[in-house]
């Protein structure tokens, strides 16, 4: 296949951006970024963790922010005639409703991926809605591509995995390879705000699964997990990106609330 990596800059540390530099040059392969308006994200965010569904800020966010950058990619396909779209996506990643190993051909093809609730509150402009994808804005008989996960078919183990693309030179330590130091900052955030709301780490499940499957190892989350969570809570080395993240959104801890019923920001299947 002739690839084409595509990346979205937005929220993305600067540990990611020396993995995406080194990988890049390593597989000489090309490559496109795009940077949206951090102002629309700000105010995303802002409004989403103050206005979170019942499942919590890590799940509000994520299935917001994730369908932008995916429909980025599905945009940026059909602008190039690219007919399938691999994404890195874990087993545990998202929901297998939502996907389990490839999104269907109906949420590709006939579902606008607006947010109902962020059409519905008014505080979102038409210019800003228009940035979710949606595929009644193209012509009828329109090719769309397909969009894949193969993470969730090929057998892995995450130790192996990244010891191996340290020692392949795609990134440079095995920090640099560990999701815990790679992800996104205000990640941080949105688990502080579900350990107060909830009591527990809303990764925790998807991490279950991974070791349950063979596919992480338990005795390092058994320890790395707890680590986790009292890092956060406390906003201590990594878990100072909690403060950081409410700074720069002008927003306390007492302001990241549940306020929408179960499904708010979920698109309507087959809505137009």
């Amino acid at each position: 296949m002739k690839v084409l990596a595509f990346t979205v800059d937005v929220n993305i540390p600067g540990l990611a951006w020396d993995n995406i530099r080194r990988a890049l040059a390593k597989l000489n392969i090309d490559h496109i970024t795009y940077s949206p308006s951090q102002e629309f994200y700000d105010k995303t965010f802002r409004y989403l963790l103050r206005n979170q569904e019942e499942r919590g800020a890590v799940y509000t966010i994520s299935y917001v922010y994730a369908p932008l950058f995916e429909g980025d990619a599905i945009k940026l396909a059909m602008e190039k005639n690219i007919p399938l779209v691999l994404a890195g996506y874990s087993p545990g990643q998202p929901e297998p409703e939502r996907m389990l190993y490839e999104f269907s051909r109906q949420l590709i093809c006939e579902t606008d991926w607006t947010p109902p609730e962020m059409t519905a509150c008014g505080e979102f402009s038409a210019e800003d809605l228009s940035r979710f994808y949606n595929p009644k804005n193209y012509p009828p008989g329109t090719q769309f591509p397909r969009y894949l996960a193969p993470f969730h078919a090929w057998p892995y183990n995450q130790e192996s995995i990244m010891r191996k693309v340290v020692e392949l030179g795609l990134v440079a330590t095995s920090k640099h390879a560990n999701p815990i130091h790679s992800n996104y900052p205000i990640n941080w955030l949105l688990m502080y705000s579900d350990l107060r709301a909830f009591g527990y780490n809303p990764y925790a499940p998807e991490f279950s699964a991974l070791i349950r499957n063979g596919k992480a190892d338990l005795n390092y989350w058994r320890i790395m997990g707890p680590l986790v969570d009292f890092l956060i809570r406390r906003r201590l080395g990594p878990g100072k990106e909690v403060t950081r993240s409410l700074n720069s959104l002008g927003l306390t801890a007492d302001d990241l609330g549940i306020t929408k019923p179960r499904g708010a920001y979920d698109p309507i299947p087959g809505h137009m």
